[in-house]
């Protein structure tokens, strides 16, 4: 992932000094493990323990390796073994390269999969509050985007708060699936390690082992973890084509905040454009794509292959750091979002009432007449009010038929927005609690 959308923290996750890191945490553990078994002299294992380590010159010199060797793991262990020459033939002992890589990406995973964790839990307790504080606020609910029937902004909140709960949900599961390594040889038969030693090392590393693997951890698990990612990136897009939507000139019920200096266009001073949200939606595409490719990378061939590895390089450091950039970036967005109360207001007449179609729908039904017969009642005064712009109260009022069954008091009872808002509380009482 390019720099601009890369914060600090996820980036050092995804860093080689990181991930050679990892790789010899494991290294580590599996000598640890040798060594309970009694096949790692306590004198090699402690020349493990404090020789080896990894810095920017340890990077190059696996580097020089690779060149090489064209292999990142034997780069990695003959750069290692240079710091151990007396005990190296005990490093890396009866493990293929994918022990140390797949059960290393797990941890890598995991970390990457909590400071999303972290950030999520921010932007949950963000809309809640948004929920509680525009819990009354009115405005005009749309479907098709055409005006429907009246909510609260809080409730538009509400509904993205539960998602994003769900989101949570998700990706901790995620986070469970991947939590699996595997020290179990080149074809998942422990040819050349005691089962006790996977058991013994990933235990330590907080890991359970894979019940049954090949060569690799299958990668149904990663598959997994890449839905959990799309799906809160989905989820985010949601959110923010709904703010799109509503800084339209011609809407203007919310907008993005602006800052002192900010600047719109380099024509038009006058622009105050959506860009961060536009800029989620983007991303999100994204994210999506890079699912496909987890997907693709689910049936390799007999024990293993490596037509994974290259695409998972991409998609996994960048659809993480993608994702924890976009929950930072919509945070900023909820934290400095622009409420204008009386353009919502203002929005709400411009359909001169006809919101209300339902209700007087259903009175009519209530007062015994067939719902077809009523329907067409009401839709010819709203198609009038529409045509004419009259308020859809004097249309129906107009009306013989209507105003012989519906008396004026009746009508602005019906038309009154608050009346679709009676069970707004059980509605958040049910989210919340």
């Amino acid at each position: 992932m390019i720099e601009r959308y890369t914060r600090r923290e996820m980036g050092q996750v995804w860093s080689d000094l990181n991930k050679y890191r990892l790789w010899l945490l494991v290294e580590r553990a599996v000598c640890r493990a040798w060594h309970k078994l009694g096949k790692v002299p306590a004198q090699a294992l402690k020349a493990v323990e404090e020789n080896t380590f990894v810095d920017e010159s340890v990077l190059e010199r696996i580097s020089q390796y690779e060149k090489k060797y064209k292999h990142d793991v034997l780069a990695f262990v003959s750069a290692i073994g240079e710091q151990i020459p007396e005990h190296s033939h005990y490093f890396h002992m009866g493990l293929t390269s994918s022990d140390v890589v797949d059960t290393a990406l797990a941890l890598q995973l995991r970390q990457a999969l909590s400071l999303i964790l972290e950030q999520l839990e921010k932007v949950i307790k963000e809309l809640q509050e948004l929920a509680l504080r525009h819990k009354d606020r009115l405005m005009m609910g749309r479907t098709h985007g055409v005006h429907a029937e009246p909510i609260t902004l809080g409730l538009k909140f509400l509904s993205w708060h539960q998602e994003m709960k769900r989101n949570r949900e998700r990706l901790l599961q995620a986070l469970e699936t991947i939590s699996y390594g595997k020290l179990s040889g080149a074809v998942g038969t422990y040819s050349n390690l005691d089962p006790q030693v996977e058991e013994i090392a990933l235990k330590e590393l907080g890991l359970k082992p894979e019940p049954v693997s090949t060569q690799v951890v299958p990668r149904d698990r990663h598959a997994q973890v890449m839905y959990a990612l799309a799906s809160t990136a989905s989820a985010l897009e949601r959110f923010a084509t709904e703010i799109r939507h509503l800084q339209r000139t011609e809407v203007l019920e919310l907008s993005e905040p602006f800052s002192e200096g900010q600047r719109g266009s380099s024509a038009m001073p006058h622009k105050k454009n959506p860009i961060h949200a536009e800029r989620l939606c983007g991303l999100a595409r994204l994210v999506r794509a890079n699912l496909m490719v987890a997907l693709e990378n689910i049936p390799l061939w007999h024990e293993r292959d490596i037509s994974h590895s290259s695409a998972e390089r991409v998609i996994l450091p960048d659809s993480t750091i993608a994702l924890d950039y976009m929950l930072t970036l919509f945070l900023e967005m909820l934290q400095g979002l622009v409420v204008h109360e009386e353009r919502m207001e203002r929005n709400m007449e411009l359909s001169h009432g006809l919101y209300a179609s339902s209700k007087v729908l259903v009175r009519l039904t209530e007062k015994g007449i067939a719902r077809d017969r009523a329907y067409h009642m009401v839709q010819r005064c709203a198609m009038r009010s529409w045509q004419e712009g009259l308020r859809f109260e004097r249309a129906l009022l107009e009306d013989p038929e209507v105003s012989a069954l519906l008396s004026q008091e009746e009508l602005a009872e019906l038309l009154n927005p608050n009346g679709f808002l009676k069970h707004i509380r059980r509605i958040y009482e049910r989210a919340l609690g």
